[in-house]
């Protein structure tokens, strides 16, 4: 899967979990970019992400996390493998 297709997925996951149809992300886009990314939306984010793509993020994987860049990288990986 190519990494455009990723973040067209990702970001339609982002709309619906944020619940913003106008919503854009991009690579350096993060949790103090968008009011409602609480940690219960954080939780809720990643379940979907894992959930569309068939993958599971490991704990350290999360927490080395810093934006949707690095999501989709991780995504990327998880795919190839």
């Amino acid at each position: 899967m190519k990494r455009e297709e990723i973040r067209e997925r990702v970001q339609n996951i982002f709309r619906d979990i944020f619940n913003n149809v106008d919503l854009q992300i991009n690579d350096n886009t993060n949790a103090d970019d968008i009011d409602e990314w609480d940690s219960l939306n954080h939780i809720n984010l990643i379940n979907a992400i894992e959930e569309k793509f068939a993958i599971r993020f490991a704990l350290g994987e999360l927490q080395e996390m810093k934006n949707v860049g690095e999501m989709l990288n991780l995504i990327e990986e998880k795919l190839d493998n």
